[in-house]
């Protein structure tokens, strides 16, 4: 788990795939944590992607950097904790401004039945499960 917080952390930006009715939802996220030992992310409830993970928690997660990129896919299980939410924004403090971990709108996220692979033209993947 760490090594793929490491590299999610290190491309700086990710693409969050979901389902919304029949049709694939993909956009950028930044916001990755580790907290208690399991790997968080972080968004709005009012967003439609936190709409979307309400009906159908199954998410996966690409990123790219170097020539090499990882596919992260799991469940997304919600947690409703003000310290998770506060450890989340205080790695990330640039988004208090529109984010607090007392409002209604804040969630954190972290993965469950996790399966990570990473990637590189010319090498084998390498998989790893949390």
């Amino acid at each position: 788990m760490e090594e793929v917080f490491a590299f999610l952390k290190d491309c700086g930006v990710y693409y969050l795939a979901t389902v919304e009715g029949d049709r694939p939802r993909v956009r950028p996220f930044g916001t990755v944590d580790i907290f208690e030992d399991r790997l968080y992310i972080q968004m709005g409830k009012v967003k439609n992607v936190s709409k979307q993970i309400e009906l159908n928690s199954n998410v996966e997660i690409c990123a790219f950097k170097d020539g090499r990129w990882i596919r992260l896919s799991g469940e997304l299980v919600r947690d409703e904790r003000l310290e998770a939410k506060k450890h989340m924004l205080d790695a990330y403090p640039h988004l208090r401004g529109m984010y607090d971990e007392n409002d209604d709108n804040t969630e954190v996220l972290y993965f469950k039945n996790a399966k990570a692979v990473f990637a590189a033209f010319g090498a084998e993947p390498k998989t790893v499960e949390f």
